[in-house]
């Protein structure tokens, strides 16, 4: 059990972080409460687990190949971007809660989760390196039944603090005035744009150094 939860800690170390999956659950747990910003967490996941697999059963190593590599770096810098600008420009909403909830629905809290992280090249590249690493260490002492525990540990720890995100998004909101929040949107959208950007740069070097 020590080494479960020695995983789980783990899972908690590699959420905790700043990340755009955290930058976007604290401007939605302060906009529209708990559950959209627990959503974005279930989407981020939801990709996580989708990294998992693949490097399980070994398919990430296609990630290597600049074809791969520019498409994800570009890809992900159209999704944060977009979801940036539209942070920034929707900063007024929460004067107009009423109405912008029904437009922002859940299922779009976990889309844009989702979508998020599955097009963040770091976290693939992060993924391979931590999971990869841990694969190879476990493989050689344990059971397949063994290894997918321990990569669960690692899942219950993500959910954990995507959990405590949401809720600390959504227990501060009753703190902040309007104009508190409209601010913290801006600067949430202004880090998302920055990753974006960030991605946007990277995928100019692999185009100028083709």
């Amino acid at each position: 059990m020590s080494v479960f939860f020695s995983y789980i800690a783990l899972g908690l170390s590699l959420s905790a972080p700043m990340g755009p999956i955290n930058a976007l659950q604290l401007d939605k747990g302060i906009r529209f409460g708990f559950w959209h910003a627990w959503l974005v967490g279930v989407g981020g996941m939801a990709a996580d687990a989708v990294f998992m697999l693949l490097i399980y059963f070994g398919l990430a190593q296609f990630a290597d190949t600049p074809i791969v590599q520019l498409f994800l770096w570009l890809f992900g810098f159209f999704v944060l971007v977009y979801t940036g600008i539209e942070s920034v420009v929707k900063a007024g909403a929460p004067a107009k809660q009423h109405q912008h909830r029904g437009r922002e629905t859940k299922g779009k809290a976990f889309r844009t989760g989702f979508l998020m992280a599955i097009s963040n090249p770091l976290s693939i590249l992060f993924w391979l390196g931590i999971y990869g690493s841990i694969l190879a260490e476990t493989s050689s002492k344990y059971q397949g039944g063994q290894i997918l525990i321990y990569s669960m540990g690692i899942f219950l720890g993500i959910t954990l603090w995507d959990f405590a995100m949401a809720s600390v998004a959504a227990g501060t909101r009753r703190w902040f005035n309007q104009n508190i929040i409209r601010w913290i949107s801006i600067i949430s959208g202004i880090v998302l744009i920055g990753f974006g950007i960030y991605f946007g740069v990277k995928a100019a070097g692999i185009i100028l150094g083709a």
